[in-house]
């Protein structure tokens, strides 16, 4: 709901640009233009009226930036008019940071006409109502020969820090009405001052209210409007009911669809609490088309990140990485997961494909950095592992009775059937395993015949890219990890990614070595990057990123680098980050 705010001093005239528009019939004659946009928001100083009258100035500037600049609408020059006019000047801005929504921009063409009509229907109603609750410091537009009033789209980001730094209220509210006029000045320029809306409550509150856009922009500016020409709801029971009349006679004046804000909040047993409660700086579902990208790519983690303690996919984080990607930023997957599994596990929520997270033509970072995919899904980079260390690491899984599992680039191999092997297939997506009856036969299997087709056939040799132990998150603690920490001796990289499981990986790789291979590859800043992840192997991936954010389910050693604590994956960290920090 609106709320009137009171300047200590005036902003120099604007160059106007007129339109044609002039309504000869009127009881005063009107000349309406439609200046440059800049807003007269910034630079100057405001007095805030509070219920009790108490008046007090403070410079305004110090939380918005005053420098910012702002786009501007299609103008035209006025046509010449040998009769005297009340010229009505009106500036439709758009903040700086709010992105280029068409339907937005198109609204705010509409208004540059809707705004003037307004304005002169109101001024006419002054001049035969009386009314007992308007402050009538505005009186008599005779004595005027230009009106100015200017019309601000923000979103919630914005107008919530406007209304904390005037009005001492930490929240977003649809409306604000901040008065520029000083009637001691005695100037020929009424200037009204501004009224700020942010876009972004205004579709909520139109998607509530069962009407467009454009309908709750009009009612928010109808509303605004009469704040500033001396209405104000707030003061008493009579005065709440003279504008809320005064609201419905310009909307059915104008017709106009929709009730007037104080009804519908009222309807929609608001009132009370008009305002979009929104205690941080989250950002709300379905709100990203109000703001501009903080970074043009996301980096993100698989197993305990994106995914939940299910091995499942949110609909939340879902919805979350579609509005991000229709936005424009694009999300990479960088994983200890091969391909295949990823494309699965995307799959249950409609994300794998040309306008999803991967395909079999998106970059990628998989399988813990050793294997990368840039451009059109290519392959750009591939790591081996010590052929020694895989054969002690195959020998050792016989005689302990460990499950181990070999990666080559997108199959599995393993020594013998175990419940956690095929979890790694049930519940991790990964391709299933292919069991090789011993040591020997899984060595001399590098070499496959691949069967074409019509006779023709290859042989392929399978490269060991990593191994996997599978154990209890305390064998993997006090037996595995030890023993392998010493035995690789300097010739691979011990890592984990979950707590029951060890990965061997090519000596001097990381999932973080991964991510720079494709940024260089992409020609992309790190300064454009933001990552998530949680485990140990992703300490390198968020090290690297301008924004790292290590979700709380994550491992010490991650969270001890990351610029940021997140939200649990069971908590849709990933859709927590995005709406926080992406934007």
């Amino acid at each position: 709901m609106a709320h009137i705010l009171y300047r200590a001093s005036p902003s120099p005239q604007s160059a106007a640009f007129s339109s044609s528009l002039t309504f000869s019939h009127s009881l005063i004659p009107f000349r309406i233009s439609s200046p440059s946009l800049k807003s007269s928001i910034f630079g100057g100083a405001f007095r805030l009226l509070c219920r009790d009258n108490e008046r007090f100035t403070k410079p305004f500037g110090r939380i918005l930036a005053s420098q910012r600049g702002y786009r501007r609408l299609r103008r035209q020059r006025p046509a010449k008019s040998k009769e005297k006019q009340l010229e009505l000047s009106v500036k439709i801005c758009i903040e700086e940071e709010l992105p280029n929504d068409p339907e937005m921009m198109n609204i705010a063409e509409m208004l540059r006409l809707d705004v003037p009509i307004a304005m002169k229907l109101v001024f006419e109603g002054l001049k035969d109502s009386e009314y007992k609750t308007r402050d009538t410091t505005i009186s008599d537009l005779g004595g005027f020969e230009h009106v100015e009033l200017s019309v601000l789209f923000c979103n919630d980001e914005f107008i919530r820090k406007l209304n904390k730094e005037w009005r001492d209220e930490d929240h977003a509210t649809d409306v604000l009405s901040m008065s520029q006029h000083i009637p001691e000045l005695k100037l020929p320029i009424l200037m009204l001052g501004d009224i700020v809306i942010s876009i972004e409550t205004a579709a909520r509150q139109a998607e509530e209210r069962g009407h467009t856009l454009l309908d709750e922009i009009r009612i928010l500016m109808v509303h605004g409007l009469l704040h500033l020409l001396g209405f104000d709801h707030e003061i008493s029971d009579e005065a709440e009911v003279e504008m809320e009349k005064e609201e419905e006679l310009l909307l059915k004046s104008l017709r106009w669809k929709g009730k007037g804000l104080i009804q519908s909040a009222y309807d929609a047993e608001t009132y009370s609490n008009s305002h979009s409660e929104n205690p941080d700086d989250r950002k709300k579902e379905g709100s990203l088309r109000f703001y501009k990208p903080k970074f043009s790519y996301i980096f993100c983690d698989m197993d305990g990140t994106l995914l939940n303690s299910k091995s499942q996919i949110s609909a939340i984080t879902a919805n979350a990485l579609k509005e991000a990607l229709s936005r424009g930023v694009k999300v990479v997957i960088a994983t200890g997961k091969t391909r295949p599994a990823v494309i699965t596990a995307l799959k249950t929520v409609d994300l794998v494909g040309k306008d999803g997270v991967v395909s079999e033509f998106s970059p990628g970072v998989f399988i813990q950095g050793l294997i990368v995919y840039g451009r059109q899904g290519r392959r750009i980079s591939k790591s081996t592992l010590d052929p020694d260390v895989c054969r002690e690491a195959f020998h050792y899984s016989c005689k302990h009775e460990v499950p181990l599992i070999a990666f080559s680039e997108d199959r599995c191999l393993t020594l013998f059937d175990h419940p956690l092997v095929e979890s790694l297939y049930t519940v991790y997506h990964e391709p299933k395993a292919e069991v090789m009856p011993s040591v020997e036969h899984l060595l001399a299997s590098a070499e496959i015949q691949v069967n074409l087709g019509k006779g023709f056939s290859l042989f392929k040799y399978i490269q060991t890219i990593k191994v996997l132990f599978l154990d209890t998150a305390e064998g993997v603690a006090t037996a595995l990890r030890p023993y392998w920490s010493e035995a690789v001796g300097g010739r691979a990289n011990v890592v984990q990614s979950q707590e029951d499981m060890l990965e061997i990986v090519p000596q001097g790789t990381s999932k973080g070595s991964g991510v720079r291979t494709l940024l260089d590859h992409l020609n992309v800043p790190v300064q454009e990057v933001m990552a998530i992840g949680d485990g140990e192997n992703d300490k390198e991936m968020l090290e690297l990123a301008s924004l790292g954010i290590a979700l709380s389910n994550g491992s010490e050693k991650t969270k001890a680098v990351a610029n940021v604590i997140g939200l649990s994956n069971d908590e849709d960290g990933v859709a927590d980050a995005i709406y926080r920090y992406a934007f």
